[in-house]
């Protein structure tokens, strides 16, 4: 059984006026413990596809699926708690870089959860090259790229069943892009969850496979990725 699946997804929103049906009868699953990239052409409706699969836009048509279980089945928050969409704009909230990756221990759907602990924060911060950023640094005083990286982050700690993150590496120098690709494999690896990724950049040997968008039809080539150091 595939950890996620989509089944026959359609959507249709107004663009100028008209309606516009970005992809029709598009099929995918992910496993556990894969890292999976999503290209195409810009305009091909990446962004829309991860939007639909985390519930933030509606479907048109189709079903999707998380360990067996329907999104009819639960409510669209218990759903994005376990099907994470990080944008490519994230945007950081006043205070320390601890404060903002505690952020979602402050929401009522981890009521009860424990957040991770200072020695957890470190540690996921010396993945994405940001050893030097302590868990009191101010977050006005990050550049844009550590911004973005601490935002992933973000994410990350949540501990989601599925991630889907759109371009989130565009702004990322390549060291910090490859950090942040080392991330996605290791924390698919060791939590067992899948990493869906829109991506511009050259491939950074992380993905398992890559699935295109084109032309509103959907295409998986395997990669035999997923080992790169």
């Amino acid at each position: 059984m595939a950890l996620f699946d989509a089944e026959h997804l359609s959507t249709t929103y107004m663009s100028r006026g008209e309606p516009h049906a970005p992809f029709d009868d598009v099929s995918f699953e992910l496993s556990a413990g894969g890292v999976y990239d999503l290209t195409g052409p810009s305009g091909s409706g990446k962004t829309t596809l991860l939007r639909v699969c985390a519930r933030m836009l509606p479907r048109t048509s189709g079903t999707l699926r998380i360990e067996g279980a329907d999104a009819g089945s639960m409510p669209p928050a218990q759903w994005r708690r376990r099907v994470c969409l990080v944008p490519q704009q994230c945007t950081l909230v006043p205070g320390t870089v601890g404060d903002n990756l505690r952020l979602p221990w402050t929401l009522r759907i981890n009521a009860g959860s424990r957040p991770p602990d200072d020695a957890e924060l470190a540690r996921l911060l010396r993945a994405v090259e940001l050893g030097d950023v302590g868990c009191g640094t101010d977050a006005s005083q990050l550049s844009g790229g550590q911004q973005a990286r601490v935002a992933l982050l973000r994410a990350f700690a949540t501990r989601p069943r599925v991630l889907l993150l759109d371009e989130v590496d565009a702004a990322l120098d390549d060291d910090s892009a490859m950090a942040v690709g080392r991330l996605c494999r290791s924390l698919a690896a060791e939590e067992g969850c899948a990493v869906l990724r829109i991506r511009h950049r050259p491939p950074d040997g992380m993905a398992d496979a890559v699935f295109v968008l084109a032309d509103g039809v959907i295409d998986r080539t395997e990669t035999g990725g997923g080992d790169a150091s």
